[in-house]
């Protein structure tokens, strides 16, 4: 067993880095609405989600004859990207008006909002299987739906006995320049600013002018406009997607964001990068079919012993 993990160990090192990677940009926007509200928005699933079938719209309508290589390839990821990004983030901002402002304005409690997430969160998956997928491509919405080819599998280098692929590349570095990208806006911005006073004191920020509405806003915007980005790497990366898609992926992304510090946004860079390597890593010992029980397994054991995750700094003790 040890000979086969010595074999397996770079190629699953390479796999969990694009499935880390994924998990980081979904896990951003539990870490940033749990920041400034201390709301486990679980309804942030679904929102990966609608990024999938956006991606899945734009490949579909573009249907590109071939995969697609150089300039063309980069314009047609940062269209996915962009369309992405903005339908999840504006769906993102949609949920808040409709789920949570309301309780939030009449003082409700967090487990009445939490419930209110989960109804969410159903609501959105049936929605989609009922009637926007099969709007949106004419098949039965609770069918899995795949998209065309746009990136070769071609191998640029190996490390050892893994090939690092084209698509591996794009989905690291897309999701390392949002990430870094993100951090910058929110430590160096005026809006950056204003959430990490609304996370840190609400009610000191009303009193130094800070719109407690419009941070929530732009907070759930930021969140889905990840998720959307990672909507858009997942269905490039795998080429197909469903209408709960975002049910189990969006646990394992939690789970990466108690993992790095929840509410801490390099943190959850690094859950989802440690998460997806400790999946793979141990997949070699007991199989691919144990995924899903080893990530599950590394929530209970970071809530048990560590629940404040890796890094246990927030929002709240960002520094200005």
């Amino acid at each position: 067993m040890l000979d086969d993990f010595l074999n397996q160990f770079l190629p699953s090192t390479v796999g969990g880095l694009v499935f880390g990677s994924i998990y980081a940009l979904i896990a951003l926007g539990y870490t940033m609405v749990y920041g400034v509200l201390r709301l486990i928005n679980f309804a942030h699933s679904e929102i990966f989600m609608i990024g999938t079938f956006t991606s899945l719209v734009v490949i579909t309508a573009i249907a590109p004859a071939s995969p697609l290589t150089g300039i063309a390839l980069f314009g047609v990821m940062l269209l996915i990207i962009v369309a992405s990004a903005a339908i999840s983030g504006g769906a993102a901002m949609l949920l808040e008006v409709v789920a949570y402002r309301p309780l939030r304005r009449k003082g409700a409690t967090r487990l009445t909002a939490l419930i209110s997430a989960i109804g969410a969160s159903l609501f959105l998956q049936e929605l989609f299987a009922l009637v926007i997928i099969p709007w949106l491509t004419g098949n039965a919405g609770r069918n899995q739906q795949s998209a065309p080819r746009i990136v070769d599998r071609d191998t640029v280098f190996t490390i050892g006995n893994a090939a690092v692929r084209t698509d591996h590349i794009i989905v690291v570095v897309a999701a390392v320049i949002m990430m870094i990208a993100l951090d910058r806006l929110v430590n160096k911005t005026k809006i950056g600013r204003g959430i990490r006073a609304t996370a840190q004191d609400p009610e000191a920020a009303v009193l130094m002018g800070v719109s407690i509405d419009n941070i929530v806003r732009v907070t759930f915007l930021l969140g889905g406009a990840m998720a959307g980005v990672a909507g858009a790497l997942y269905l490039m990366e795998f080429e197909n997607t469903v209408f709960n898609v975002g049910f189990v992926l969006g646990i394992k992304a939690f789970t990466a964001a108690v993992l790095g510090g929840i509410g801490n946004l390099r943190g959850a860079l690094l859950g989802g990068i440690v998460l997806g390597l400790i999946e793979n890593w141990g997949a070699i010992f007991l199989g691919s079919e144990w995924k899903d029980v080893i990530a599950f397994t590394v929530l209970v054991v970071v809530l048990m012993f560590r629940p404040t995750g890796i890094l246990g700094e927030s929002l709240q003790k960002a520094r200005a």
